[in-house]
């Protein structure tokens, strides 16, 4: 369950933040205040164990003593071994410390009543014991114990603890208020002992979300690529033991026993069509989840096979694929062991390990008959009988190949890409001649990438080269592959075979080629070289672009998105004009990217949602990575933070799936930016590096820069403006004539650049930088770049040694604002009025400053921009305005449940309890609603949650 950072105080511990803020509170709950006791449940596998090892190591280091237990199934049967074990550091002979042994000052029946359970002649002693004297003298010497240094208890699988043991620790747990100690008892959800299940704080632990269940896989030593790492994901369903040990059993050479059937390529037209295999396991996933499989009956075993074989089961097809056996009967003793359960007339395996276990302790021939029984009792689902009988095949068979196609074909009418593509690799391997096997493989690469799995694409369509000499079925897979390699940040890889694909097929098959240099033009922006962009121009002008006019307004923008603005427009026209005639996934992503590129913010959120709606209707979740992420920036551009950061959440965890760096990446820098924008510039910083840690910044220009505005608004945020202008610098080069390290992203920071060389005492070496850009630049750009240039100039004017009348800044500034068609880029907007309306006031104008501080307060508000809120609100009060609060009803739906529950009169522990938060982020997010709401003290809010209507602006005479 290590890699990757998800705690303050927990380096390595993915996914668990939760159940570490828990900890944390237990661990504190020592010194008095809140509950002593906490029980850790869940599956087998779920890392309870790395938990309970982190509060050892957590307690230590708050110096802590460390008693600690773990439940043996071979000793749960003798009495007190538990007890014995937490309690033996405290007994004598164990070696402690010269300040006394503990127990020496207890009562004498209490001794003794330790002396008979524990002492050298424990074992000739009587078998009766007095209970209550032995749990009273237990809790003594703890007690005792713990007046020489506070105590942390650890029980770990409690489920096999003896029952004697079991109540002497529940006496202790309800008596531990008033003592320095806090007892931690971890175990199976379904063997809680009974002691413990109801009275005590539990915390489950559960499967880990998806994103995180993606990092911890991909922080293994072996890690899983392409179909394997999503098998691996499915058939893991978040257990983080299996996902350490099933790539274990991969690179051991375990794989060659897989086997796909129906079920478990997921339904039809879903993304977990894309897991498809029954994994192997090691054998000590095995002894979790199937430790009772060996000692049920042999019609048990028989009936789990068939359950296993299906995938998931109505009862009645396992009633027809088995008529000679009583199913229902055979089933009995697998429910009552926790394999499965049967619920309304479906048999449902515990968990999809149980499953796998089941499955590989069958011999293939038991498997094979299996399956050959399923696909009998099938007969009227051709979809689900085809993938049965290639489950069951022994070699090639062309009858099968042929069934699994058209399954595949049906598949893909549903809009079920990954379960075609599952299909039809499936198909290709069974299919005997080499030509269609190379053509149902390509196919299925296709399907793969509208699923978006780039690792899978890559690996099939690198196999279609071995199959056939054909020159177009080469260049389809040589085009796949780049697209593959470009999405995993190989932008180099990928430009090498699609330009050569564009620049080898302009001539006879232009199509091909544009749509080979529309996907290169993907990775030329990100890669940001321009040598790549002169090879994209150069290419381009062999290609008739008449077939493919959304393909080509991307490549084209892609080249010089600055530069002959008009002939780019006309090139979106017509690509929206295709777009009229057919709304196609590949139209809507090219125009997609292409409005947002050329600064038609608005129209790119419009297309790009029409994509993501698209797409969801076909079940293609994968490729919503991309175009998530795409809508993502194209939203927090337009001033839609929190659908941005809902959007790049989504981008994140699919793509951490699906193996798309380049989209992991740039979601978390995304991410890494609203939180510095929000004013937590401590995580903004955190996230921006953990993002870009192992990447090669200097092959993805775009990233790099979008990792250094990140971490510069973060310094903005914390008042370090020196740091600020060097991150914000570093996205220009340092030549003489300095020049946009990307250039594109480069030119927009250009504001928050001059912002901060003003406060830094930079203003001389920005406007070197700005001039240069300026005279670099068309004399018509877009009126967002026109607006960022105009804000920047006015800025610098008159600063450092530059030259410049206040008219002339006061000119610059005016013309940053007075186009109404910056209305779409808020932020920015707001950004300039505040910069205008400081300006205005530090020249005594504080009447003319308070309407532009005013509007810029309303939007920092509203994003819930802190820094910039609280800076323009005290810029109001200078200039003689009281600042309006914003109202209620703008508070997120977090905040207002907080703000509801704090005005109840709970405290942020008891809050953090009922939300499942830690105390800490209670008081973050009460530390944004107080502002919001015009507020200083917690009396405050009952009476700022009542108010209706919206307060009006702040004014002043």
């Amino acid at each position: 369950m290590h890699a990757g950072t998800d705690h303050p105080s927990a380096p390595g511990i993915l996914g668990r933040a939760t159940e570490l803020a828990r900890l944390d509170r237990l661990l504190g709950a020592v010194d008095g205040g809140g509950p002593q006791v906490l029980v850790l449940t869940g599956e087998p596998g779920a890392g309870k164990t790395t938990l309970v090892e982190w509060a050892a190591e957590r307690g230590r280091a708050r110096g802590l003593g460390i008693l600690r237990v773990r439940g043996s199934e071979g000793e749960s049967g003798l009495g007190l071994s538990g007890v014995h074990q937490l309690l033996h550091p405290l007994l004598p002979g164990a070696g402690l410390p010269d300040d006394g042994l503990p127990g020496e000052g207890l009562p004498a029946a209490q001794r003794e009543a330790l002396d008979r359970a524990f002492g050298a002649g424990a074992a000739h002693h009587e078998p009766r014991l007095d209970q209550l004297s032995l749990c009273v003298g237990v809790l003594g010497l703890v007690t005792q114990a713990a007046a020489h240094r506070p105590l942390l208890l650890l029980v770990d699988d409690a489920q096999w603890l003896d029952l004697g043991s079991v109540d002497v620790l529940a006496f202790l747990a309800r008596r531990l208020e008033g003592r320095p100690v806090a007892l931690l008892l971890a175990a199976r959800e379904e063997g809680v002992p009974a002691r413990f299940d109801r009275d005590f704080p539990q915390v489950t632990v559960g499967p880990l979300s998806r994103s995180a269940a993606g990092q911890l896989l991909d922080a293994q030593p072996d890690p899983p690529r392409g179909k394997a790492r999503t098998e691996i994901l499915q058939q893991a369903a978040g257990n983080p033991l299996a996902l350490i040990e099933l790539p274990r059993a991969l690179a051991r050479g375990l794989a060659p026993g897989r086997t796909r059937t129906p079920e478990s390529t997921g339904a039809p037209g879903t993304p977990e069509a894309a897991a498809g295999a029954v994994l192997p396991l090691t054998a000590r996933l095995e002894g979790l989840f199937a430790a009772d499989l060996a000692g049920l009956p042999a019609a048990t075993r028989e009936a789990l096979l068939l359950v296993a074989a299906a995938g998931t089961a109505d009862l009645a097809e396992l009633v027809r694929a088995a008529p000679a056996l009583d199913v229902v009967r055979a089933l009995d003793p697998a429910e009552r062991a926790g394999l499965v359960r049967v619920v309304d007339g479906r048999v449902l395996p515990r968990h999809p390990l149980v499953r796998s276990a089941v499955y590989h302790a069958a011999s293939f021939l038991e498997r094979r008959q299996a399956h050959l029984a399923l696909a009998a009792a099938l007969d009227g689902e051709p979809d689900r009988r085809a993938w049965q009988l290639a489950a069951a095949a022994t070699g090639q068979d062309a009858e099968v190949a042929d069934a699994l196609a058209e399954s595949a074909e049906r598949a893909r009418g549903r809009g079920g890409y990954a379960a075609a593509a599952t299909a039809l690799e499936r198909a290709a391997e069974l299919t005997p001649a080499p030509e269609p096997r190379a053509r149902r493989l390509l196919t299925a690469a296709q399907s793969a990438m509208f699923a978006g799995h780039p690792q899978w694409v890559g690996e099939m369509s690198g196999r279609v080269g071995a199959l056939t000499d054909d020159p177009r079925l080469r260049a389809e897979a040589s085009l796949l592959g780049g697209w593959a390699l470009g999405v995993t940040l190989r932008h180099e890889d990928a430009l090498a075979l699609l330009l050569g694909v564009a620049e080898g097929c302009a001539g006879p098959a232009p199509e091909l080629a544009m749509g080979a240099l529309s996907t290169a033009a993907t990775s030329v922006y990100n890669s940001g070289a321009p040598y790549h962009r002169a090879e994209l121009r150069r290419i381009g002008d062999l290609i008739d672009e008449d077939g493919d006019p959304a393909g080509c307004a991307w490549a084209r923008a892609v080249i010089d998105p600055h530069h002959e603005r008009p002939l780019l427009l006309a090139h979106l026209k017509e690509g929206l004009a295709a777009l009229d005639r057919e709304e196609s996934l590949g139209n809507l992503t090219a125009l997609g990217g292409t409005t947002w590129i050329l600064d038609e913010t608005e129209q790119a959120v419009r297309i790009l949602g029409r994509t993501i709606d698209l797409l969801r209707r076909a079940g293609s979740a994968g490729t919503n990575a991309t175009v998530t992420q795409a809508l993502a920036l194209a939203l927090f551009e337009n001033g839609s933070w929190t659908a941005a950061e809902e959007a790049a959440d989504e981008a994140f965890w699919m793509a951490t799936e699906a193996g798309a760096d380049n989209v992991t990446v740039g979601a978390r820098l995304l991410r890494a930016t609203l939180c510095a924008l929000r004013g937590d510039h401590a995580a903004a910083r955190t996230r921006a590096m953990d993002a870009v840690r192992g990447v090669d910044l200097r092959r993805s220009l775009s990233l790099q820069v979008r990792h250094r505005h990140a971490v510069g608004m973060a310094a903005f945020a914390a008042g370090d403006h020196a740091d600020a202008y060097e991150q914000l610098r570093a996205t220009f080069t340092r030549d003489v004539r300095p020049a946009p390290v990307h250039y594109h992203a480069s030119l927009y920071h250009l504001g928050d650049l001059a912002a901060a060389a003003v406060r830094a005492g930079r203003a001389d070496d920005a406007r070197t930088v700005v001039d240069a850009v300026t005279h670099g630049l068309d004399s018509a750009p877009s009126p967002r770049l026109a607006a960022v240039l105009h804000r920047a100039t006015a800025l610098l004017t008159g600063t450092g040694t530059g030259t410049g009348t206040d008219d002339d800044a006061e000119t610059s500034f005016r013309a940053a604002l007075d186009d109404p068609a910056t209305d779409c880029w808020p932020f920015e907007k707001a950004l300039t009025r505040l910069d205008l309306g400081e300006w205005l006031r530090r020249r005594r104008r504080s009447a003319e400053a308070r309407p532009y501080l005013n509007e810029a307060l309303e939007c920092f508000q509203r994003l819930d921009a802190r820094p910039w809120a609280e800076r323009t609100a005290a810029e109001l009060r200078a200039a003689g305005a009281t600042t309006a609060a914003a109202p209620a009803g703008e508070l997120t739906s977090q905040e207002r449940q907080i703000a509801e529950l704090a005005a109840q009169g709970l405290t942020n522990r008891d809050i953090a309890a009922r939300l499942h938060l830690s105390p800490r982020t209670v008081g973050y997010h009460l530390h944004k609603v107080f502002p919001k709401l015009g507020i200083r003290a917690r009396a405050q809010l009952r009476d700022a949650l009542s108010r209706d209507g919206r307060r009006g602006p702040a004014s002043g005479a």
